[in-house]
């Protein structure tokens, strides 16, 4: 049985005071019935780890290296030293921003595997491709180079994030959600078998809200989300987290 996760990933958001929304949820659910996960910017990392409670943090990158002169970036050790349990690989704001390839989010999770992290690899589509009827294409292409082999239910979480979805207040339909959903976790039992394909949890992203939450968690093969800009307050990220837990 796959336990449900709601995973929230503030971005380039968020000061130390800012913590105190974490604080919220750290005393709200001292023993949630849902894996809560929460992905600060990385000068958070280690603070929120020391108040976190039963919440798990995370960072929101890292590099495949375990280190050396790159200047500016953090690897999946630095990470881990700093009590993070997770990482989110392959957003499409560092697909698009920084240029980054399906091959380079393998890299990254073999190097974040390797350092004890759990792996939350994200895949999209842009609305053209989404228009042109390319989905299943393009979310198959990015699945297949992107997670490495050594995947297991453990170390590895997938997030389907259709770009034109994030941050813009458009959602797809529940039944383009369940295509999508339904297709990642066939190519995964191929791959990897029943067992490990069954066993991966895959979340739904790109404008999460308390008011829809319920409907998109009662879709075939949604077990979360991975929210963002609901997450940066502790109420309405509780709602959603709430959302989940009642379809558990």
């Amino acid at each position: 049985m796959r336990r449900k996760l709601a995973a929230g990933n503030w971005k380039m958001n968020g000061l130390r005071a800012d913590l105190a929304e974490l604080d919220a949820l750290a005393s709200r659910y001292e023993a949630p019935e849902v894996d809560i996960l929460l992905c600060p910017p990385a000068t958070l990392v280690a603070e929120a780890c020391a108040r976190s409670g039963a919440i798990s943090i995370g960072g929101q990158d890292c590099h495949s290296g375990q280190s050396g002169a790159h200047t500016g970036d953090i690897s999946a050790m630095m990470l881990k030293d700093a009590g993070a349990g997770a990482v989110i690989l392959g957003h499409s704001e560092r697909r698009e921003d920084h240029e980054e390839s399906s091959e380079d989010v393998r890299a990254k999770a073999l190097a974040a595997n390797a350092a004890g992290l759990m792996c939350v690899i994200c895949l999209g589509e842009s609305l053209e491709q989404r228009e042109a009827a390319n989905t299943l294409e393009i979310i198959g292409g990015q699945l297949s180079a992107s997670v490495p082999d050594t995947a297991t239910g453990e170390n590895l979480v997938i997030a389907y994030e259709p770009i034109w979805a994030i941050g813009t207040g458009l959602v797809p339909s529940l039944d383009q959600i369940g295509e999508v959903h339904d297709f990642i976790r066939t190519q995964l039992e191929r791959r990897f078998g029943a067992g490990v394909g069954r066993s991966v949890r895959l979340l739904y992203g790109g404008s999460v809200k308390p008011d829809n939450a319920a409907d998109i968690f009662a879709v075939s093969n949604v077990d979360g989300a991975l929210v963002g800009g609901a997450s940066l307050k502790s109420g309405d990220f509780s709602a959603i987290i709430d959302a989940l837990n009642d379809s558990a």
